[in-house]
């Protein structure tokens, strides 16, 4: 789960034993499960320079331990970037930001110029860290062949089921020997403990943190380490890091099937669906029964196929900004393709592509599926409750990804204590990858200091769709009012490209 102020993407964590450690009466008072671990051997220090993208954007590197649990072993540098507030007198604070994924660029969305308010860069230092083993921060990189021949996660034998672990297990061999410790140490707790040193680094005695989609997990973490360190929290569509594995993938095929049935209701009531008047679940059904026997073409790349996983893959991507003007035509056009013939990308060289993701799914969440006769069971259930789209691609890739590993995750899910601070928590009502409804339970288990604002539209990453989402957070991040009880914004429909 990813943003920036052009896109929107996808998100999820974990860490291993503490030594040495001892709680802060805030935390103590809180029972927090996780206490903070110990301090790096030397004071953090930040190297800054001016951005080669933007001068006016400071690009800075402060090296950390690998590991958290042995503080006097091997270090890694991570990457910030720091765009200065640019009315001085009114500086608040530092505002930490991280648009999620996990795997996307937190520096990157410091250089942008689009995704905050203009009173937001007015009021604070805007200042992404990237995380160990994402972006510049000593990154996780793989072979793009082997990322790229990834299984379909649909396995309907034994045989796929095995095939599917032993290919986890050698992109795990790959990128790890191409990426070093950073492989086995990129949970979030180890990111949270990294935001506290910048913290430090930067002199600051608290910070305000925005967080999006697998952000918000880094977010809330810190929250429950470092509470007193925490000036405001906006957690943008949120992640549970309570969900078992049938929740975790329950309530995302939910998401994925109500996104759809959204997109059908819109293309109902709008004139310039392509689509209009048609029967769109019956031309996706034959859609997918194409896919299923091998000969679904796929319209914007000819002669290739598509099977069942990349079609689902098609329709989640779209729900993200959403995307349905654009959707529509793909279902039109693949279902009348034109036949054309275009060179195919082969093998070629080594060509090394940074792929976090797994790394740090597998050290945050414990998600067994079971024997393949339990998973077949539960992609059958799944199917019940997302008749369309069957599941949630990203969800069932998260889960299905650590088939094979060996270990424990480092920071699995954990009951969340009650917030020390007012929290704000947002959430779109039909966003496609992180359900509203663990938006409604983390802010009941955040407890009373911590609100929900619903944004009554689709999409994800509600502050990126919403003038009023966005008004309502850069208010609680100025002066830490936050909304009315049961707040809500409207849904605003997206345009087509170029419209608006």
């Amino acid at each position: 789960m990813r943003v920036t102020g052009q896109s929107v993407t996808a998100a999820f964590l974990t860490l291993t034993a503490i030594i040495g450690y001892a709680l802060t009466p805030a935390a103590a008072a809180r029972g927090s499960a996780v206490p903070p671990g110990p301090r790096a051997p030397v004071p953090p220090v930040i190297r800054w320079t001016p951005c080669p993208e933007d001068d006016e954007v400071q690009c800075g590197t402060m090296r950390v331990p690998v590991d958290w649990s042995a503080p006097l072993g091997a270090p890694i540098d991570l990457a910030l970037a720091r765009r200065p507030a640019t009315d001085p007198a009114r500086r608040i604070g530092v505002l930490m930001v991280n648009p999620g994924g996990p795997g996307a660029s937190a520096v990157t969305m410091a250089l942008d110029t689009e995704f905050f308010s203009a009173e937001v860069r007015a009021r604070f230092d805007i200042v992404g860290l990237d995380p160990r083993g994402v972006g510049r921060s000593s990154p996780i990189l793989c072979d793009q062949n082997v990322v790229d021949a990834k299984p379909s996660p649909l396995v309907v034998t034994p045989d796929g089921f095995a095939a599917l672990a032993a290919y986890n297990q050698r992109l795990a061999a790959d990128c790890e020997s191409r990426s070093g410790a950073v492989f086995r140490h990129a949970d979030t707790l180890s990111v949270v403990r990294d935001t506290e040193e910048a913290r430090i680094a930067l002199g600051e005695q608290q910070i305000s943190y925005y967080g999006a989609s697998y952000g918000s997990l880094i977010g809330q973490q810190y929250g429950e380490l470092y509470p007193d360190r925490l000036r405001a929290l906006v957690l943008d569509s949120v992640m549970d890091h309570t969900a078992g594995v049938d929740d975790f993938l329950g309530r995302t095929a939910e998401a994925a099937q109500d996104a759809f049935d959204e997109f059908v209701a819109w293309c109902a009531r709008d004139t310039r669906c392509v689509l209009r008047g048609q029967d769109i679940r019956a031309i996706w059904s034959r859609l997918m029964q194409q896919a299923r026997a091998g000969e679904l073409v796929n319209p914007y790349d000819p002669p290739s196929r598509l099977g069942v996983w990349e079609l689902m893959g098609a329709a989640f991507s779209a729900f993200y900004d959403p995307q349905w003007y654009s959707f529509a035509h793909y279902i039109k056009e693949a279902s009348n393709p034109e036949p054309a013939a275009v060179a195919r990308r082969g093998p070629g060289l080594l060509d090394l592509t940074p792929y976090s993701f797994p790394a740090v799914i597998c050290q945050d969440w414990a998600l067994p599926v079971g024997t393949f006769e339990e998973y077949r069971k539960r992609l059958d259930t799944l199917a019940v409750k997302a008749p369309q789209v069957l599941a949630s691609p990203l969800a069932l890739t998260a889960a299905t990804g650590c088939l094979g590993w060996t270990g424990t995750p480092a920071n699995p899910q954990r009951p969340v204590p009650p917030a020390a601070g007012p929290v704000l928590v947002v959430n779109s009502r039909h966003d496609p990858a992180t359900p509203y409804a663990w938006a409604r339970q983390l802010t009941r288990r955040l407890g009373a200091r911590a609100r929900l604002l619903t944004y009554d539209g689709w999409g994800h990453v509600a502050y990126s769709h919403s003038p009023c989402v966005r008004a309502a957070a850069d208010r609680y991040l100025t002066t830490l009012a936050l909304p009315a009880i049961g707040a809500s914004c409207p849904g605003v429909e997206p345009a087509p490209y170029g419209v608006g």
